[in-house]
């Protein structure tokens, strides 16, 4: 049993689309986690991209039961959180 975090990077956008999703699924298939947050600590820039991916691994997660939570927005990554409503799908710390 175990808590996993998912570092982003400052540019969080569709570039960094197969490597989340490589990271993710990593997580994902490892049976002792029980929780995986993800870091946005340095995230500077999200797009709609970046949404998204983020809308399908809560929904993988979901489904396996694996709470994901993201911590460490600030200003405008936060803004963009706040607005698009993802306080519904995740735990923001």
């Amino acid at each position: 049993m175990s808590e996993k975090t998912l570092q982003l990077p400052e540019r969080f956008d569709f570039g960094y689309h197969s490597e989340f999703t490589e990271q993710y699924q990593a997580r994902l298939a490892d049976e002792s986690v029980t929780e995986i947050t993800l870091d946005f600590s340095r995230v500077g820039y999200l797009d709609s991209s970046a949404l998204g991916m983020m809308v399908m691994f809560q929904k993988k997660a979901k489904s396996k039961n694996v709470p994901v939570k993201i911590k460490g927005a600030k200003d405008s990554a936060k803004d963009i959180l706040q607005i698009a409503n993802f306080d519904r799908l995740f735990n923001i710390v």
